[in-house]
């Protein structure tokens, strides 16, 4: 199944004709991730969905594969051991940590300190930078996400409140309440982040942890969104304090470290406003996700 976010270009005349036997959905709409991927959950027959990015390459039979450990297991759903086109491991699984703290470690001098306090009080990092042969995890990356039919059918479907980034991370902790999840580590496959995204949003910066562009708005938005969901008010109102706390922060010490090091300013007195800017951004929607109303967040 082929669900079509109005890619306005001639994918479907190309795969149908190479690939006759597809069922094809036209959302008709950028609809982004979590109601493109529910169109075709629904679509699905069988005992097993899995959801599977376009910038995906599959090697070694890694589908079936999957399928075989998966439906033999007590797991919920599972994923893969993800790489990168040069064939280094990229971080597939993750466990959670307590309102979404490690959120607040891409933010530029803040996030370096808060990260050195973690580390004196030994805070286990969430991410799982090499999954073993089999590594439970509290969630998937959604590139490669196979979850069974029936834990979809009690923890329900991706929130359509999302647009883009965090919404198979808040539906891996309503999946993790009917049965464990896992990355078998010894099957991968090649993921290629965020092309289509970068391209569309005009980023030049891939990572998660630019906060700076379009881009960079939507992934804030969507982490803050997800905390409301997953973790309640007030860790919302603890991250949304310290993105707060970051602008100033940022322009003050930035100022400071360049002129002690004799470097030009104004890129990261750039950088502070645009940090600043979509930070305001998350206040202006603050109010609907305070309500916790039905919205679609999109910002791109």
């Amino acid at each position: 199944m082929v669900v079509d976010n109005d890619s306005k270009d001639q994918s479907k005349e190309i795969l149908m004709q190479e690939f006759p036997f597809l069922l094809w959905h036209d959302m008709g709409y950028n609809a982004g991730f979590a109601r493109a991927n529910n169109a075709g959950i629904q679509m699905a027959k069988g005992d097993t969905v899995l959801l599977l990015n376009p910038d995906t390459i599959i090697l070694n039979d890694a589908i079936q594969n999957t399928l075989d450990l998966f439906t033999a297991s007590a797991y919920v759903a599972c994923g893969v051991q993800m790489l990168n086109p040069d064939l280094t491991p990229q971080i597939s699984g993750n466990h959670f940590m307590k309102g979404g703290l490690n959120h607040l470690l891409p933010l530029p001098y803040w996030g370096g300190f808060l990260k050195w306090v973690a580390g004196l009080f030994k805070v286990q990092k969430p991410s799982i930078e090499i999954a073993n042969t089999e590594e439970k995890v509290d969630w998937i990356s959604g590139a490669f996400l196979m979850v069974k039919k029936q834990a979809i059918e009690k923890a329900g479907l991706l929130d359509n409140d999302f647009f883009l980034y965090a919404e198979e991370v808040e539906w891996c902790s309503r999946l993790g309440k009917y049965g464990p999840l896992c990355i078998f580590g010894n099957i991968h496959i090649v993921h290629i982040i965020g092309e289509v995204i970068s391209a569309n949003a005009g980023s030049k910066d891939k990572s998660y942890t630019n906060l700076y562009d379009q881009r960079g708005l939507q992934y804030m938005v969507s982490n803050h969104l997800r905390i409301r969901k997953q973790y309640g008010l007030f860790w919302f109102l603890i991250q949304l304090f310290n993105y707060t706390l970051a602008v100033p922060i940022y322009l003050i010490a930035s100022l400071i470290e360049n002129i002690f090091t004799l470097k030009n300013p104004l890129p990261d007195i750039k950088k502070s406003l645009a940090l600043g800017y979509n930070v305001a951004r998350v206040w202006a929607l603050s109010v609907r996700i305070i309500r916790d109303q039905s919205y679609f967040y999109k910002v791109l």
